[in-house]
């Protein structure tokens, strides 16, 4: 590899976007693309599968075997609220690689003892999002699980400025008509606010919190692989 191209890599890695690499098996020959070069880039259609399956691989183009080494960054989990889904959510995310941050500002709620090994935050979220965890970006998956808008709005606007890869909040449609005209007003477009998977997660019948907490997640991984939502029953 290159130095130039090694430095390019370290570059994109360190500011947490994706890149792959291209190298030609016949003769070597290697090039960089990064991930907002995906779109313009003649093998389009195949790197952005490739990256959308996270996976590096050996594919074949007009007879050439070209292999695209994937480099992208780990996926974050941030749940607003530390509440029984998000407990439910926190033993199954390890198993999806997604690294999972609980932010509540209710210590009663958000302790140790309840959320043994995971990363957890007592703070109000956005004290939290500008200063104690590392900044939203477009590798982080947002769910506001709290129902109180002092505690899931701010979250959800960060999110939202961010481009995070999935923004998700609970409540009923009756609370979600409420939230979008509370976002309106704070100055988010309708394109913006549409991101919001409202209801929350995957029409599957969920009922128990580990149910909801299943839904959630399966709608980040379709999310983060580009799978369109089904028509939410």
């Amino acid at each position: 590899m290159r130095a130039a191209i090694l430095d390019t890599l370290n570059g994109e890695r360190a500011a947490r976007r994706a890149t792959i690499l291209v190298t030609d098996i016949a003769d070597g020959a290697q090039r960089l693309v990064r991930e907002a070069e995906i779109a313009g880039d003649p093998l389009a259609e195949v790197l952005t599968k490739q990256l959308a399956a996270g996976k590096s691989g050996l594919v074949d183009i007009g007879g050439r075997q070209v292999f695209l080494t994937v480099q992208a960054p780990p996926v974050r989990l941030v749940v607003i609220g530390a509440v029984h889904i998000s407990q439910a959510m926190a033993t199954m995310a390890a198993g999806l690689d997604l690294a999972l941050t609980v932010i509540d500002p209710r210590t009663a709620f958000a302790s140790p003892e309840r959320f043994p090994g995971i990363e957890l935050v007592a703070e109000w979220p956005d004290a939290a999002l500008g200063r104690s965890v590392p900044p939203l970006d477009r590798y982080c998956a947002l769910a506001a699980l709290t129902h109180d808008p002092k505690i899931d709005d701010p979250a959800l606007k960060a999110a939202l400025a961010a481009e995070c890869f999935y923004v998700g909040a609970l409540g009923s449609r009756k609370t979600h008509a409420a939230r979008v005209a509370r976002l309106a007003e704070a100055g988010f477009s309708p394109d913006q606010i549409g991101r919001i998977r409202a209801p929350i997660g995957l029409a599957i019948g969920a009922v128990s919190p580990a149910e909801i907490a299943l839904s959630v997640l399966a709608e980040v991984v379709a999310s983060l692989r580009r799978v369109a939502r089904p028509e939410v029953a």
